[in-house]
């Protein structure tokens, strides 16, 4: 606000000495890019100078992308055996626990499936116990060593059988060791692996699915990943273990803090490198494809530096002010680098080294010299 009066109060005596054209320092000189005040026009705004100054200036890279999952984060789950869905509750974007029930799967093959190790189980005793008398009587040479081979492998595939069977009955979450005549399942339950939300629902209650067909797309949201695209101008600024700040663009207040974990090493069509983050906190709020802006701090080396608001603007090019005298500038163009902190890199700054320039007032000093070029 006290720029735009300043500049007003200048434009103003500005005008009001060239329609008086009273004295010569009540006038404004402009030869080219120099710019010639009075002490009156001086006075109208406030004007303070700095020098050069070599700095470690430190670069805000913007960078922008979404929040992506991990492949070993991103879960399909499947019915092991297959069956009909009896029952479901799960609806895209629904939390759960680990060792909930997500799904009831029904089929005849549980059925058979354990009448099957019911019946191993109870032939393998039958089984041992031949095993053990023929041993016994093939010792003392009471019975052929062919009975007592014949006896030993029946033995073995029964309990070959029974083991088999009893691993996928764990495969469809029924214990083994809780099946018993008057205890057979015609269902068998589908349990969440760990905490998250539903990504994807494929199925509907009375559905038959196979083993290869996808039941639910399960996130688990403790490892989600910041996917960040870096153009190749600036990917080599990037490094693992950078820290970063996040935000959205509809809560660009709220920060979200992470680390770089990964960066590409393919360049896209549209000339750019995919570089992964690692969020430093879980957020509920942080669902996969929902679009972030990142700002990664890049320390520079030291170089030449002067405030931001030392340098001005004009049809595309940049310019500072060097204080001449006490009532005289010149507008110098200079080549920009990196900025943060409130400073920027002066890359032709050499021949500006112990020389004063204006910080404070130079925009005003910038919109005087053009109007008098305009008159």
């Amino acid at each position: 606000m006290k720029n735009i009066v300043g500049i007003f109060v200048l434009l103003l005596l500005w005008s009001c000495g060239n329609k008086e054209n009273t004295t010569e320092e009540n006038t404004t000189e402009a030869t080219e890019n120099v710019l010639k005040l009075s002490d009156e026009q001086l006075k109208a705004f406030s004007l303070t100078t700095v020098e050069l100054q070599e700095r470690t200036v430190t670069k805000t890279l913007k960078l922008n992308g979404t929040v992506d999952v991990p492949p070993q984060n991103l879960v399909s789950v499947s019915s092991a055996l297959g069956g009909y869905v009896k029952s479901t509750k799960l609806l895209p974007g629904m939390h759960f626990r680990k060792g909930e029930v997500i799904a009831v799967m029904e089929d005849n093959q549980f059925i058979q499936l354990q009448q099957d190790y019911l019946t191993a189980k109870a032939q393998l005793q039958n089984a041992e116990a031949e095993y053990h008398r023929q041993k016994q009587l093939n010792q003392s040479k009471a019975s052929s060593d062919k009975v007592y081979l014949q006896a030993k492998a029946n033995y073995e595939t029964l309990l070959i059988s029974q083991k088999a069977l009893e691993e996928k009955l764990w495969l469809i979450h029924i214990n083994p060791f809780n099946v018993s005549v008057n205890n057979i399942k015609r269902t068998a339950s589908v349990y969440a692996p760990f905490d998250g939300f539903v990504s994807q629902v494929f199925v509907n209650i009375g559905k038959y699915v196979s083993p290869s067909d996808v039941l639910f797309e399960l996130v688990n949201p403790k490892d989600l990943h910041l996917n960040l695209k870096v153009f190749e101008k600036d990917w080599d600024k990037i490094s693992i273990g950078q820290s970063l700040t996040a935000y959205t663009n509809s809560n660009p207040e709220k920060k979200y803090g992470g680390e770089i974990i990964l960066i590409g090493k393919n360049i896209s069509q549209d000339r750019a490198v995919e570089v992964h983050a690692h969020f430093t906190e879980n957020n509920a709020k942080l669902i996969p494809g929902l679009y972030m802006n990142a700002e990664v701090p890049i320390p520079e080396i030291k170089a030449l530096a002067l405030p931001e608001e030392s340098v001005v603007t004009f049809e595309g090019k940049h310019y500072v002010f060097e204080v001449l005298e006490k009532n005289s500038f010149r507008m110098t163009a200079v080549e920009i680098g990196s900025s943060g902190d409130g400073w920027i890199e002066i890359v032709n700054g050499n021949h500006l080294s112990g020389k004063k320039i204006a910080q404070k007032g130079a925009y005003t000093l910038l919109m005087a010299l053009k109007n008098k070029a305009e008159d």
